[in-house]
C-alpha cells in the first residue's frame, strides 16, 4: 500500500511550485498534518499495561479529517449517533447536484456556496413534505455536503437521507408515505418527482445567491439535476455517507501505483460500476485531493427538522410506540480496537499524550521497551 505522506513528501515541491498562488491556509494545514501523520516526525502517546507494566511509544495520528488514517473512531460515532435515531419509514437517498456553470463561482466563495446548498436542499424537500397530500407535516433529514466525484473532480453536490414521514404537530400525528403501484401492481417505493425538485432547488439556490450579493455567470442551464433514490431503512445510505465524512476523499488502498512523476489511483465508474484507473502527475494529484479541503470549521453534515438532536425525546417516543429498537442497527458495527500489550497480552492504556520525538528518550523509564 501506497502511503498519502510517501506521496506528500516525493511531489511536495512540485506542488507549491506550480499551484502556490491557489493554496489556501486551509490546503496548507492539512498538507503539513496529513504529510506527518503516524511518521517518525509525528508526536507519540506512552501506553502502559497494567498488567505487567511494560510501556511503548504509539504514534499520534494528525486527527485532521482529510487525513485517510484518522477519525475512524469519529466517523463511527457520527454513524451511531444517526442510526439511533431512526424513524418507523422507508427512507431516500436526494441528491442535489450544482450545475458546472456555477461551480467557479462556488470555489471562490466556498462559505457562502456550500452553505446555501445545504440550506436550499433542506428547504427544498421541507416545502416538498408540507404540501404532500400524504404527509403534510413537518419533515426530517441528515444532509452531508461532498465536493468530489468518483474521478476526484471539483463536484459540490449535497446527499440527503430523509424518511418518507413527517409528524404534524398541531394534529400530534406521524404520517408516513406509500409508495407507488407499477404497472405488475407491486408497490414500488416513492417520495417526491425529481424533476419538480430540481425545478424549485433552482429557483431557491439562484435567489438565494442573489440575496448574498454574488454575481450569477451570464449562462446557467435551465434544468438541473435531482436524484432520489430509495434506501430502505437508511443503514447503507448513512454508511456510505459516514465513509467520506471525516477520512478524505481517498483510501490508501485505492492509490496503486507511484513512479515515474505520476501517480495513479483506482476508483468505481458510476455508471457501470466497474473499476477503473487514473493516472496524474503528482503535483496535480495533491492538488486534486487538497481541493476538496473544506474552509476551517465548515460542518459537512447536519441534521434538520425531527431529526436535529434537540427531537431525542420525540424520536424516541416514536420508537417506543412503533416497537423498533434502535439498538439492533448498532449491533453490527465495529467497536474501538483496544491497544494490547506485546508481553502479556493485556489491555494498554494511554498514559501521556502529544510527546515530541525528541523527548521520547526522557519518557521512557530506563529499562524498559520501547
Amino acid at each position: 500500500m501506497i502511503l498519502l505522506s510517501t506521496v506528500i513528501e516525493t511531489f511536495e515541491a512540485d506542488l507549491l511550485g506550480h499551484y502556490q498562488d491557489s493554496l489556501l491556509p486551509s490546503h496548507r494545514q492539512a498538507l503539513a498534518a496529513m504529510k506527518h501523520c503516524r511518521t517518525s516526525q509525528s508526536p507519540v502517546m506512552l501506553a502502559k499495561c497494567d498488567d505487567c507494566d511494560s510501556q511503548r511509544f504509539v504514534p499520534h495520528s494528525c486527527g485532521h479529517r482529510n487525513c485517510p488514517h484518522c477519525q475512524s473512531h469519529e466517523s463511527q460515532q457520527w454513524l451511531e449517533r444517526q442510526l439511533q435515531r431512526q424513524v418507523p419509514a422507508e427512507y431516500f437517498l436526494v441528491t442535489f447536484t450544482l450545475p458546472k456553470e456555477l461551480r467557479a463561482l462556488a470555489w471562490q466563495q466556498q462559505r457562502t456556496l456550500y452553505s446555501l446548498m445545504t440550506r436550499c436542499s433542506w428547504e427544498t424537500l421541507k416545502t416538498f413534505t408540507q404540501n404532500d397530500p400524504q404527509l403534510k407535516g413537518n419533515a426530517g433529514a441528515i444532509t452531508v455536503l461532498h465536493t468530489h466525484s468518483r474521478r476526484l473532480d471539483y463536484h459540490p453536490h449535497v446527499h440527503c437521507v430523509i424518511p418518507a414521514a413527517a409528524i404534524d404537530t398541531e394534529k400530534r400525528l406521524w404520517r408516513t408515505k406509500r409508495g407507488k403501484k407499477g404497472q405488475d401492481k407491486k408497490q414500488t417505493g416513492y417520495l417526491f418527482n425529481h424533476k419538480a425538485l430540481a425545478k424549485v432547488f433552482r429557483a431557491k439556490l439562484l435567489e438565494a445567491i442573489t440575496q448574498a450579493g454574488l454575481d450569477l455567470p451570464h449562462r446557467y442551464p435551465e434544468k438541473w439535476v435531482v436524484d432520489v433514490k430509495s434506501v430502505g431503512s437508511g443503514d447503507k445510505a448513512l454508511v456510505y455517507l459516514g465513509r467520506y465524512l471525516y477520512k478524505g476523499v481517498i483510501q490508501e488502498k485505492d492509490i496503486v501505483a507511484c513512479r515515474d512523476g505520476q501517480v495513479t489511483f483506482c476508483y468505481q465508474d458510476s455508471k457501470t460500476r466497474q473499476m477503473r484507473t487514473r493516472t496524474l502527475p503528482g503535483a496535480q494529484f495533491l492538488w486534486l485531493i487538497l481541493r476538496h479541503v473544506l474552509p476551517k470549521g465548515f460542518r459537512r453534515a447536519r441534521n434538520f427538522g425531527f431529526l436535529h438532536p434537540n427531537s431525542k425525546r420525540l424520536i424516541g417516543l416514536l420508537q417506543y410506540l412503533h416497537g423498533l429498537n434502535p439498538n439492533r442497527a448498532l449491533a453490527w458495527l465495529r467497536k474501538r480496537p483496544v491497544l494490547t500489550c506485546a508481553c502479556c497480552g493485556g489491555e494498554m492504556r494511554i498514559v501521556k499524550t502529544r510527546i515530541l520525538p525528541i523527548l521520547r528518550s526522557q519518557t521512557m523509564p530506563a529499562g524498559q521497551p520501547g
